[in-house]
Parts: structure tokens; sequence; C-alpha cells
């Protein structure tokens, strides 16, 4: 057995199994400190806490008579803790502790924690600085208000007095429009650590956040986090449950981590994805756990205005060691993506109950900037995914969705508003308990896909599978246990695809120029 320490706190390290075995869950095992026992987990991603600051550790672990090569560690050095009660935070669950985080907050030392004990703290919103540690301890939780008159609002763009420049402060769905501040926001933030094994509660529901299924004329929802042009952010431990909106929003940031995390909302929320990074670079997520009403994962990079003017793709994201449930997709990319998205990597995930695995979506309008390409989701497992995959050029989001120029499945100019996908593999993937279809792809017909690759994919159709629509785009009927479908495509490449319990065609292949294929026929 081999394993990696993936992240080395003053208190807490992360564990990372490396088994090409191990997905999300994988066979029990135990952990062991300096000779001591510290948990038995049967994750693939775990923390290990209750360590001390600036000492060393020798990391070991065993299953059954198998045991791995010792592993020798230091901790990060502490200078002070500041435990918000000394402060004077109530965590009462009744007094408005807000204030009283703050202080805490903006008096923490760089290499210092601020400590969040046990006790329910009511809060509406905190604003993050840069060379923070803040702890949730075990039994502590972070309790948001809902009352909208108490919570600021942030402008989503300030023209510069120049008349060139702008200040961006909010975005809403790829748009630099009016919210109100996220529950914690950093903005122009450094080396913030939010760790723990508490929880962060935004109180959301069908009588204040989610009766509004869109933005409407109010500022945007709040997320519960919002990350703006930040750098070095590391979220390990913590659960987040019940957010307005979006739960974490990391936004032209750089050098993110998302470890062993929980985010938790019910499956019919409005627009609760559960991370959606937007023209952010370097962004590693693993072992997480994501159950929501929307896209568990969103990539995004802006709508047409943002991609235009920025140019900033998302890029370099991993994404490994992670259970999805429930969402409409899995891992998405789009559909906000005028600047694009390359460099994306999913590996050895588990996807549950989702509408769709692994999705793409975009449509005209997105520009010449949006260009999806070098996208790779490898070793994962699927049940009772609705479709497994989808490619979708037409997508009908937005006022304009349904227009002709968007749904138009003919050939249209090529010019500055036509998107691109370049080269996606998806490669040892194994889906049962399919409903709709196998594979839904779908490019435009003036710009089609460049290449698809599927290599060692097993699909197996549920007995009781329920009729759907696979893609979210004008002329996608409803079906049931459809096969691969595969329109507007350069280069398609199946091997070793094996479909179960489908009806009708199983491949069903049109306008594509090259299919490779060990299919007979």
């Amino acid at each position: 057995m081999e394993f990696h320490v993936i992240l080395i706190m003053s208190r807490s390290v992360v564990l990372e199994l490396q088994d090409s075995s191990a997905y999300y869950y994988t066979d029990e095992y135990e952990i062991y400190m300096n000779g001591e026992r510290k948990l038995t987990t049967n994750k693939a991603v775990e923390s290990v806490y209750g360590l001390k600051p600036d000492t060393d550790y020798t990391v070991c672990i065993k299953r059954d008579s198998e045991c791995s090569k010792p592993f020798n560690i230091h901790t990060k050095a502490e200078f002070v803790t500041l435990n918000v009660r000394d402060f004077g935070a109530k965590g009462d669950g009744i007094a408005d502790d807000t204030l009283i985080l703050q202080a805490a907050i903006m008096s923490c030392p760089k290499n210092s924690r601020v400590l969040v004990p046990k006790g329910i703290y009511q809060f509406t919103n905190l604003f993050l600085k840069s060379d923070l540690i803040l702890e949730l301890e075990e039994g502590a939780t972070l309790s948001a208000y809902t009352d909208k008159s108490r919570m600021p609002l942030l402008p989503g763009r300030i023209e510069s007095y120049d008349k060139k420049s702008e200040y961006l402060l909010a975005s809403w769905e790829g748009e630099p429009l009016d919210s109100f501040a996220s529950l914690i926001t950093g903005i122009g933030v450094e080396n913030v650590q939010i760790c723990g094994r508490g929880i962060i509660d935004g109180c959301a529901d069908f009588d204040n956040w989610w009766n509004k299924e869109k933005r409407r004329n109010d500022p945007a929802r709040p997320r519960i986090m919002f990350f703006n042009r930040c750098r070095n952010i590391t979220l390990q431990g913590i659960t987040i449950t019940n957010s307005p909106a979006w739960n974490l929003h990391p936004y032209f940031s750089l050098k993110l981590c998302f470890f062993d995390i929980s985010i938790l909302s019910p499956p019919d929320s409005h627009n609760t994805d559960g991370i959606d990074p937007e023209s952010c670079d370097d962004v590693e997520i693993a072992g997480a756990y994501i159950s929501v009403g929307d896209d568990c994962i969103a990539v995004k990079s802006g709508k047409i205005y943002m991609g235009k003017k920025y140019k900033i793709p998302s890029k370099n994201i991993f994404i490994r060691h992670s259970y999805m449930k429930e969402g409409h997709g899995a891992v998405t990319i789009g559909s906000e993506t005028a600047a694009g998205a390359q460099n994306i990597r999913v590996k050895q995930c588990v996807f549950s109950c989702t509408d769709r695995g692994l999705r793409i979506k975009t449509r005209r309008g997105r520009g010449k900037d949006s260009v999806l390409k070098d996208i790779v989701f490898e070793d994962i497992r699927m049940d009772n995914v609705k479709t497994p995959f989808v490619i979708n050029s037409f997508y009908y989001c937005d006022p304009d969705g349904k227009t002709d120029y968007v749904s138009d499945k003919r050939a249209l100019p090529v010019d500055e508003r036509t998107p691109c996908i370049k080269n996606l593999s998806f490669k040892n993937i194994v889906c049962k308990d399919c409903h709709v279809a196998g594979a839904y792809f779908y490019g435009l017909p003036e710009k089609k896909i460049e290449s698809i690759a599927m290599e060692n994919i097993y699909i197996a159709y549920a007995m009781n599978a329920v009729k759907g629509t696979a893609a979210m785009m004008s002329g996608c009927e409803p079906s049931c246990k459809q096969g691969i479908f595969v329109r507007q495509v350069e280069h398609l490449t199946l091997k070793n695809v094996t479909l179960e319990g489908n009806e009708g065609k199983a491949f069903d292949i049109e306008d594509v120029d090259v299919v490779e294929t060990d299919l007979e026929g």
C-alpha cells in the first residue's frame, strides 16, 4: 500500500491512498502516527486531527497484514490561537456573533489560527484577510441569518475614473452583476485555510432563498463562499450545507485546494451548485462528497462580456477520489465558458443518482475564445445516472436560448461568436442502471467537435428505466434506454465500448468524419 500526504497543517494532515482500486471509498485501513493508531477509515482521502504544531511525526497505514512504508512529516508552526470565545462569542444559537467573529479574524496575526469551538454561532457575513487559518472544531456550526436587510451588497462592476478600467466585486452566472455578499467572502486575499470538522450552514430553504429559482429583480443570492481574485486558498474537512445559491464560487483565483470536504443541499434546491471555479487556475479537488440540487462541480469562465474582455480560461483542474450525488450534472464544463476551459482531469470518482455524469454544455454566442480542450475523464464508476455522457453544443439557457441562432441545426457562418470543442477522452468507466441514454454527443455543424475518444466503457441500463431528456437543447426528444448518439464530430474513437439492455440502435452515429472502432459492423 502506498499513500501521499497531500496537505500538512499545524494540527492536522490529509492523506491520499494511492490505490488504483480506490475511488471515494475503499477497503478499510488504519492510520498510525508515531506508532499510535489514530483512526480506522474506508475513505481514499482522509484527515487526521489532534496533532501538535511544529512537531515531527512518522505516518504509516495498515490493512490486514499489509503495512505501508513509513513517511516522515513535520507539522507547520503556529504562533498563537485566537479562541472566539475569548473575544466574547456566545455560540448559543441565539446571540448574533458576527462582529465578534469578524474581530477575531481581523486580529489574527500571520502563522496563527482563529478557533471556533463547539457551539452554534449565528452570523450574517464574514470577510477574510490574508495569512489566516480559520478552524471550526468538531461540534461547531456557523449558522447564517437569512434576513436580506442585514446583508451588505457587493456591486458587480464599478467603473474606474480613467474610464478604461473597472473593479469587479460580484458575479451572477458569468456576468458582473450586483449580489448580496456571500456568507464568507475573500477579496484579493492569499494564504487562507478554512479547516476542521465543523459545519457552515447557510440555512436556506424554500421560505427564504430558494423560493425564486432565478435572480429576477433582486440582487443575486449569496453563496456560502466567494473568493474574488484570491490565491492559495485551502478548504479542508468542513461540511457546508443549505447554501442560498452556489456553495463555493472561486472567481479569477489561483491555487485552490478542496480536500476531504462535504457539500450538502436538498436535491430540489435551486442553483445550489457544489463547486464552481470560474476563470481559475490550478484547482485540486480530492475526497469531496457533494450532494446538491444543481451541478455538483461546474467549471466556468464567464459569459461573452467577461470572456471577451479578460480572456482568462479555467485551466489545470484535477478532480479525484470524490463522490457526486443527486445533482443535475456530476462534473460539468459550462455553460458560461466564454474564455474557455482546458487541461481538466477527472479520475477515480463515483457518480450516483445524478441526471448526467460527465456533462459539457455550450452554445453559439459563447464566442471564439470559448475553446474547450484537453479534457480527460478516467477510472469512474456511475450508478443510477440517467445519461452518463453528454456534450451539448445547443444549450438553451438565457433569454435567447431558444432563438433560431442558438437552436438551428443547420451550419451557420463561423464568426467571433462561434465556440469550439477540441479533444475529449473517456476511459475505464463503468455505468450501471442508466436510464435515458448511454451517451449524447452533439457538436455544431459549422464547428464540429474535433475529437472524442471512448475506451473501455461499460454501460448497463436499469430494468425499470425512466424516460427523460438527455440534453437541455431544442430538438432533443425524451428517450429511454437510448444507446450512443453522436452528431457533428470530426474524429470519433470507440474501443471496447459495451452496452447491455439498450433498446433500438446501440450506436446512432451521423455526420462524423472519421470513426475509429473495434466494433463489428
